[in-house]
């Protein structure tokens, strides 16, 4: 040991820097122990603490301190999560830069006596620490595997649309989102280029960008075109309906029917529906698009001129709220195509969530294409629940309702409908039987009649907000001894996939009921099990524990620690309480709105998942009101304005729901990465063939910004994907903003191209004067806060490579 003198002040900087973490570290750490977790932050508080007062008093024994606290760290983490790189990482990084700052001569040389043993020590536990980190980032992550596609061969696709087409939401009734175009394929995706771009005109507004979250409009482009012919059809956040030339991306027609969107939080149209006519019903309007308006109206244009169908309704409309007796602004809008099957228009709509006990009836009706009268409604509270309403009649209020798209078996004539419960979301003591025997379920009607055919039950008494927000994907399954299964697959909030016969409703995966966690609020209450599709893998995440939460830096994660420690959770479906309770899977789903893609040839089912988890705390509503944060309503006339997205009012319950997704102070998620992955499963074997994050940090920054390094953490996605014939899965849906073309067999990503919008929106393919194209919409989401656009985008390869390819 020399004893030669330091020279230069006081390592005044990183002393002061080293003092100011062990402090936090100290504090946190004993509130931590006070609440039954780790001893580990006090320790390391206590050990900085000691190593920064060594430091100020220019002791090398500082060096000592900071080798032994970087080194128990080491230790603790791979003893809680072993080689598992993001969740080392916020417990490593930031120890690793400390040991290289305290190696700085402008540090290190201002101790005395200078020892070389200790400069040894921190480099060596540095570098140690490094290398593990290194190590445990080339681990596998996620599941590797290769499925066997079939070439050449397109036995089990639905050819009731040509294949050149895509007619439906998910290109068929089925939605399937499966195109059998083959010209793109894995070996040229490579070059495929922007074929050609458009501005639809229709752009976000002032206020529009806040999200539901913040009690303001949320203005989203989650259209997925349909194509018939040479034809393109698109509707836009504020109801504008267009048609663009499919070859050249130029707009034939606009229509705007000057929907009144003020009322509206949520503002998005997913896309329209295409008729014929059959032969001289309709010599004005012989092919029609029939498209929701925001303001609770449905329209009918002409597909070739864009001008209202005078003989649909009132000179092109029909308003969605007759039958629904009293109805306050905003109250009632439907975002989702009608499912047009058997003649009928059928459609639902979107109530609006978590206010109150007497919002208008989640009804299901069905509507002649051509005139717009009602044909059947679908009334769970009415005997007989499918009736006809005459013009006096009010639909049952306060219903569960089914707000997503529609699928539709035309050969069985059934049309298959997604049910969410009966509002409020969070409380249900005031639910009738009727109510919880049909929510969040799949509903099969007969699409001529409306009679009930059969209903399965996918969450028992939801109370948190788990509906299902999407119709099922059909497929035919190989059964036993050469016979085929008719099946769907049906996607959930929860992360579950059911497979059903859907003819019978009964499951063709098996399906268990499991215990679940209890300790409803006063007044509500809780069923003691819930289905689990134990048959087919899952993507629903793995409950929460302490050891796994995550954070960019040890003090935020250690504040996750205290929140979870705080909060009420037993797994899935805890409760809501009276205190802060984590939601794990939430309301926006692991997988939402867009579903998935299934293969019918390779009968692989395709789909991306989402993973953020919510707090929600249930208030006593005088408490709430008396602050001014919920003004009182008594249900008549139009609905107080509530400050903030994240009250739910719940009127007519003893409570208010308050509700966010759970993000530490740096506004980052308390759950590890990754945040998104895309998983492919055999319906064969019923095994994931292969599953991987998808997406980066790119666009997805601390405390809510938009620049980040692109780390590969899985991001977090709303819109889902698309499989081809060629063999390749297309998504945006990312919050990186990229469109991703993935090699059905393995998973990977072999092509992307930079959007100029947020892609959040499922892709589609069509083919037309032999070219293969790739479109999507690119608009951005207010909800996610990606870039903002109006940008339909299409994808081809050039002429030489197309004639290649054919």
């Amino acid at each position: 040991m020399s004893s030669e003198t330091p020279t230069g002040s006081r390592p005044w900087a990183i002393s002061g820097l080293i003092f100011i973490v062990s402090l936090t570290l100290i504090i946190g750490g004993i509130e931590l122990i006070s609440l039954g977790g780790t001893f580990y932050y006090l320790i390391a508080g206590l050990a900085l603490a000691a190593s920064a007062a060594l430091a100020w008093t220019r002791r090398s024994l500082a060096l000592w301190g900071v080798a032994v606290t970087i080194f128990g760290t080491l230790v603790w983490s791979l003893a809680e999560v072993h080689l598992t790189f993001w969740e080392l990482e916020p417990r490593l990084v930031a120890f690793i830069v400390l040991g290289f700052l305290v190696l700085l001569p402008w540090f290190r040389g201002r101790l005395f006596p200078v020892s070389r043993a200790a400069t040894l020590t921190v480099g060596g536990v540095t570098a140690v620490t490094f290398l593990t980190l290194v190590v445990a980032a080339l681990q596998p992550n996620g599941i590797s595997g290769a499925a066997q596609l079939a070439s050449g061969s397109d036995g089990g696709s639905d050819t009731s649309v040509p294949d050149q087409d895509w007619q439906y939401y998910g290109r068929t009734q089925g939605q399937d989102r499966f195109s059998p175009l083959k010209q793109i394929n894995a070996g040229n995706v490579k070059n495929l280029k922007l074929a050609w771009s458009m501005h639809t005109g229709d752009t976000m507004r002032a206020g529009e960008d806040q999200g539901g979250t913040d009690g303001g409009h949320e203005f989203n482009f989650e259209n997925t075109p349909i194509k018939v012919d040479d034809t393109l059809y698109v509707c836009t956040g504020h109801s504008w309906v267009e048609a663009i030339d499919a070859a050249t991306g130029k707009i034939k027609w606009k229509y705007d029917p000057k929907a009144n969107t003020g009322p509206d939080v949520y503002l998005a149209c997913r896309g329209v529906s295409y008729y014929k006519a059959p032969e001289g019903a309709s010599a004005e309007c012989p092919e029609r698009i029939i498209a929701p308006v925001l303001d609770a109206r449905m329209m009918a244009l002409n597909a070739r001129t864009g001008k209202p169908c005078e003989d649909f309704g009132e000179h092109g409309f029909i308003s969605l709220t007759q039958y629904l007796g009293h109805v306050p602004d905003g109250f009632h809008f439907v975002t989702s195509p009608p499912m047009i099957i058997s003649d009928r228009v059928i459609t639902g709509g979107w109530i609006f969530d978590n206010q109150a006990t007497f919002e208008p009836s989640g009804a299901v009706r069905a509507f002649d294409p051509v005139t717009g009268k009602i044909v059947w409604a679908w009334d769970v509270g009415h005997n007989p629940q499918t009736w006809t309403p005459g013009p006096n009649d009010e639909l049952t209020r306060d219903t569960p309702n089914a707000w997503g798209v529609y699928t539709a078996d035309p050969k069985l004539g059934l049309v298959y409908l997604p049910t969410g419960n009966a509002p409020p979301d969070y409380f249900g003591g005031h639910r009738r039987p009727f109510d919880d025997k049909f929510s969040s379920s799949i509903i099969a009607l007969d699409a001529k009649t409306g009679e009930l055919r059969w209903h399965f039950q996918t969450v028992h008494h939801d109370v948190w907000d788990m509906d299902v927000p999407v119709g099922p994907s059909l497929i035919d399954l190989p059964g036993p001894d050469g016979s085929t299964i008719p099946a769907l697959v049906q996607t959930t909030k929860r992360g579950e996939f059911f497979m059903l016969n859907r003819e019978t409703g009964k499951p063709v995966a098996e399906v268990a009921e499991k215990k679940t966690p209890q300790g409803a609020v006063p007044g509500d209450w809780t069923t003691p099990t819930q289905p689990y599709s134990v048959g087919l893998p899952s993507v629903s995440p793995k409950d929460l524990t302490e050891k796994h939460l995550w954070g960019a830096t040890p003090i935020d994660q250690m504040m996750c620690r205290i929140q979870f420690r705080k909060a009420a959770y037993q797994g899935q479906f805890t409760p809501p309480q009276l205190k802060e309770t984590i939601v794990y899977p939430a309301f926006d789903g692991v997988v939402d709105w867009n579903g998935a893609s299934v293969d019918p040839v390779n009968k692989l089912v395709i789909s991306t998942a989402n993973y953020i988890p919510f707090m929600l705390r249930m208030a006593p509503r005088d408490a709430v009101e008396k602050a001014g944060f919920v003004p009182p309503w008594d249900g008549s006339g139009n609905e107080p304005h509530v400050k903030g997205g994240v009250y739910g009012p719940q009127y007519g319950t003893p409570y208010v729901g308050y509700v966010h997704p759970w993000l530490n102070p740096l506004m980052v998620p308390c759950d590890a990465p990754p945040w998104g992955t895309l998983t492919a499963i055999d319906l064969v074997s019923r095994k994931i063939v292969w599953q991987h994050p998808i997406g980066t940090t790119r666009d997805t920054g601390p405390f809510g910004t938009h620049n980040n390094l692109p780390l590969p953490t899985g991001m977090f996605n709303i819109g889902g994907t698309m499989v081809t014939g060629g063999g390749l899965v297309f998504l945006g849906a990312t919050a990186d903003d990229y469109l991703r073309a993935v090699d059905e067999s393995t998973g990977k990503v072999v092509w992307r191209a930079r959007l100029p919008a947020g892609g959040q929106a499922n892709p589609m393919s069509y083919m037309i004067n032999g070219k293969q194209y790739i479109v999507i919409a690119a608009g951005g989401h207010a909800g996610m806060g990606t870039r903002t656009g109006d940008y339909i985008l299409a994808y081809a390869l050039d002429d030489g490579q197309t004639a290649q390819a054919n």
